[in-house]
């Protein structure tokens, strides 16, 4: 219902703070050398192809090996942890964030991941539609597809077997793919996001204000 979803106040929270935080961590254990600093402006992969990488991070030595990590994203470096510079690090340790100027879009997609039911990876796998449901989209359209609860609505590949996956959560329509078919999602990642149908117009009617006020 409209008064579940308060439109005010998710508005004025990105209005005050338009970024998204991307924190980025140590891929593995070795000793840190910093390439950027705090209010350094970074980029992500780019090119047609996704063949230029972002911005170089940081690079670790591990064994005489040198590997040099890129900027997942763009924006503008927040903090760094320069206490570890020239130091050992173990692989998980959060070292940098990059705070991401907010597209349209990308508002958008990150109201509609609080507001919606998200329905997630239950390991890390490849994952496909089921047939049926996919022949059900591809006949009425993603928007035009209820699930309910017990439902088999996707094939997980892992480890070379298919298993069926069924659906556990609220009743709705499919409004918000988040996976592309035969790419890996890591385990918890949300899959699809389902939209329960009395509150399909308001979840539009956020859109519109959001499309139609931030530049």
């Amino acid at each position: 219902m409209e008064q579940d979803i308060d439109f005010d106040e998710i508005l004025t929270n990105y209005r005050s703070d338009p970024y998204s935080y991307v924190d980025v961590h140590a891929i593995h254990t070795g000793l840190i050398r910093f390439r950027v600093r705090v209010d350094d402006a970074v980029e992500g992969v780019s090119g047609e192809w996704h063949h230029v990488p972002g911005t170089l991070l940081y690079e670790l030595e591990r064994e005489r090996n040198l590997k040099a990590i890129h900027s997942p994203t763009n924006g503008l470096v927040a903090s760094v942890r320069d206490d570890l510079e020239g130091h050992f690090v173990e692989a998980g340790e959060k070292i940098l964030v990059i705070r991401h100027p907010l597209k349209k879009r990308e508002i958008i997609d990150s109201i509609l991941r609080r507001v919606l039911f998200q329905f997630k990876a239950p390991e890390r796998a490849k994952y496909f539609f089921s047939l049926e449901l996919q022949a059900r989209i591809e006949k009425y359209g993603q928007r035009a597809v209820s699930i309910r609860p017990g439902d088999e609505i996707l094939t997980m590949s892992l480890m070379k077997r298919d298993i069926p996956i069924y659906y556990t959560g609220e009743p709705g329509i499919i409004h918000s793919v988040y996976f592309q078919p035969g790419v890996t999602v890591e385990l918890g990642e949300p899959l699809v996001g389902i939209c329960a149908e009395e509150k399909l117009p308001y979840i539009q009617k956020i859109i519109t204000r959001v499309k139609a006020e931030w530049e």
